[in-house]
């Protein structure tokens, strides 16, 4: 029973932390544009597989010595 003396008021804390943290980042921009972050690794695929050359085609930069 003495456990919930503590724990209750900690539960409201966090709870409040959260919401803080949730208005923070709201006021912030973080939640703006939802679709684009989710595209970026997409596109960065596709965008690294066009420039780079081909496994084994000979075309490896050569190394200054």
């Amino acid at each position: 029973m003495i456990s919930l003396l503590l724990l209750i008021p900690l539960s409201i804390l966090i709870l409040i932390g959260a919401g803080v943290a949730l208005f923070w980042a709201v006021d912030r921009g973080q939640f703006e544009d939802l679709e684009t972050p989710a595209l970026l690794p997409v596109i960065d695929a596709d965008v690294a597989s066009k420039d780079a050359p081909a496994a084994g085609s000979g075309d490896a930069p050569k190394r200054p010595s």
